[in-house]
């Protein structure tokens, strides 16, 4: 009997040093963590536990029978995040590069054949040089199973992937298809075709790190939702990130305790609109003094700046932020912007997560680019995740709400729950000068003296600001429900999300929308 035990041990030990102590060594010296150690740190001590710890591959091409690993080249298993069950698998890359075979494949699909039929998220840490050529269609077709999983898994359970190596080729749609893309600067990169094959193509000359690194990702194509400068951060990010989410589909978001007061006033809001409209303010400031504690997770915090999501709580419950950030472009919506909200906003919704939308939008952003980028399109689909979200929403407008954009930002007519603004808010169809230059363009046209047309010009602004450009007379026909004093928001705000706890909101049977994509 303990001959047995013996060898089980002895197998055990084999499998934990997967590829052996060099490569282990290359693979710390490149600053990062190998598959196991990444799966350990992200886990509550002691919570691990593995699938397929003996699985080996089991092709014979290329002489590739003579060397086998057990666990073959990823990490499967499942553990806890603050007590809260989480399946997770993690590529190794010192077993043949990471590499995916159809062993590797198979542990990755049961692991979120599990997590569906638990209900728990599913966390990857992708470290992969790609598909094994070895094994030829087999790799690939392993690589469609897992992409399957993803696509029936996606609004049921929370994904994540954790990109802390290569991920390139075919490999980078299985990541593509969860929720939320973590990258780490300088160790991590994700492109469909690689440098050489671009030199090649359109003998474009270009570094992996500028082809598809973490900045390049979290600043151009919003392909990764967070950038990280090394493993550490990014692991106590997404422990973080899962505190936030519910486990599926079917749960509420978990709720903390909470000791902000509910009803703290927040002075430094009543002075934070400039008296100028055209002046800008961080809307992060305020985002920082209405929820808990000040503590706010952005996500996408460097693409489409004059966009801010994230999540944060109000009173313990989680929420997702969607607000205009007038510091960069003014806050207006543009091709980005739209993309990147619909994105979270219909995540949340998927996963019940109440929305606070604060606003301040001048409209879209005018231009050849925007308009042949398809901006009618990508506009479309903020509009489309918020008529469609039937979780509670809760709006504030802050300052400028002009034209399509009023429409679009939660508005009472999108079904928003509760729509509030500040005595600053100007909803209108425009500002007042170009409300100005349209409604009287043939008396201004009449006055010949710029001085006398200025003159004009700035009384008649003064008029239609004060007869359009304030809530007071949205709020008279019933589209914002109250007028609020600022440094009051988060008690309203709070009072709101708690009436709205028992919201009940169904969309029309259908086998699925057709949104604008």
């Amino acid at each position: 009997m303990q001959e047995k035990i013996n060898e089980l041990l002895e197998l055990r030990e084999k499998a934990r040093v997967a590829g052996g102590e060099k490569r282990i060594e290359k693979q710390h010296a490149q600053g990062k963590f190998t598959a196991r150690e990444r799966i350990l740190m992200f886990l509550d001590e002691g919570s691990f536990e593995e699938f397929d710890m003996f699985a080996t591959h089991r092709c014979t091409n290329f002489g590739l029978e003579k060397e086998k690993y057990l666990s073959d080249g990823v990490i499967t298993g499942y553990g806890t995040v603050e007590g809260r069950l989480v399946y997770v698998y993690s590529q190794d890359f010192t077993v043949f590069g990471g590499s995916l075979s159809e062993t590797v494949a198979n542990k990755i699909c049961k692991v979120m054949d599990q997590a569906m039929k638990m209900g728990a998220p599913v966390i990857g840490f992708n470290d992969s040089g790609g598909a094994r050529i070895q094994e030829g269609v087999n790799s690939l077709a392993g690589y469609a199973e897992i992409f399957q999983r993803n696509i029936l898994a996606s609004g049921v359970v929370p994904q994540i992937s954790a990109i802390f190596g290569p991920c390139a080729g075919g490999a980078v749609y299985s990541p593509a298809l969860t929720d939320f893309i973590m990258m780490t600067k300088n160790t991590s990169y994700m492109f469909v075709t690689g440098p050489k094959v671009v030199k090649t193509v359109t003998n474009e000359n270009v570094t992996v790190e500028d082809l598809g690194g973490a900045s390049v990702h979290s600043t151009k194509s919003g392909v990764a939702h967070f950038a990280v400068d090394n493993e550490e951060e990014g692991i106590a990010m997404l422990r973080q990130l899962i505190s936030y989410l519910p486990s599926n589909n079917m749960e509420e978001p978990p709720t903390v305790p909470c000791e902000d007061p509910i009803n703290r006033l927040e002075d430094s809001l009543n002075q934070i609109i400039p008296d100028n409209p055209n002046k800008p303010y961080d809307v992060k400031t305020v985002i920082n003094g209405i929820v808990d504690n000040g503590e706010f997770l952005e996500v996408h915090a460097n693409y489409a700046r004059n966009l801010v999501v994230g999540f944060a709580r109000f009173n313990g419950m989680s929420v997702g932020i969607v607000a205009n950030q007038p510091q960069n472009l003014a806050g207006v919506l543009d091709i980005n912007a739209s993309r990147k909200g619909a994105r979270f906003v219909r995540f949340c919704d998927a996963f019940n997560i109440p929305l606070v939308t604060l606003v301040d939008v001048p409209g879209f952003l005018p231009g050849t680019g925007q308009e042949y980028g398809g901006i009618i399109l990508h506009g479309a689909k903020l509009l489309y995740a918020y008529g469609e979200a039937t979780v509670p929403k809760v709006t504030v407008i802050l300052r400028k709400n002009y034209g399509g954009a009023y429409c679009v930002m939660s508005s009472k007519h999108l079904r928003g729950d509760i729509n509030y603004a500040w005595p600053t808010a100007e909803i209108a169809v425009m500002g007042g000068k170009g409300a100005v230059e349209i409604l009287y363009s043939k008396e201004i046209k009449g006055i010949e003296e710029p001085e006398k047309k200025a003159e004009f010009m700035s009384e008649k602004e003064v008029e239609y600001t004060n007869a359009f450009s304030n809530p007071y007379v949205a709020a008279k026909y019933g589209y914002i429900d109250d007028v609020i004093e600022p440094r009051n928001t988060r008690f309203r705000v709070i009072r709101a999300l708690e009436s709205l706890r028992t919201k009940r909101l169904e969309n029309p049977a259908k086998k699925h929308d057709n949104l604008p994509l």
